[in-house]
């Protein structure tokens, strides 16, 4: 089984940063597209980011866009996600998953996922 793991989550003001990364054993990323959610208490999952196996291809949602930055390191195995001008609303325990369909198709298809890690809780508040 292909497993993924998160990291990089914590507390901050808003306003400031954090970068997520999420991680594989056994596997390389580099193979597989890589998508990101959130779940926040109360609300329906949010897909946010999306990354293609090349990296060519990229996808934000409306909710994050511009603010942040997908991308993969081939050489660590790793997927990054750089979120920046955090938002309280940007609270939720995020998440990175395979997902079903292509990132270009999450403009117009709701995405599914294969399987996804425990999660990196974020957490956004003055």
């Amino acid at each position: 089984q292909l497993e993924l793991e998160e990291s990089g989550g914590g507390l901050v003001q808003p306003g400031g940063s954090l970068r997520l990364s999420c991680s594989a054993s056994g596997f390389t990323l580099a193979d597989y597209a890589i998508g990101w959610f959130r779940q926040a208490p109360g609300k329906e999952r949010e897909e946010i980011s999306c990354i293609s196996s090349s990296g060519e291809v990229t996808y934000y949602a409306d909710s994050v866009k511009g603010r942040f930055t997908i991308s993969k390191d081939n050489a660590k195995n790793m997927v990054s996600l750089q979120m920046n001008s955090l938002k309280p609303e940007d609270t939720a325990v995020y998440y990175c998953a395979f997902p079903l369909i292509p990132c270009s198709m999450w403009n117009s298809d709701p995405p599914t996922f294969a399987s996804w890690g425990q999660g990196t809780q974020v957490s956004v508040s003055s």
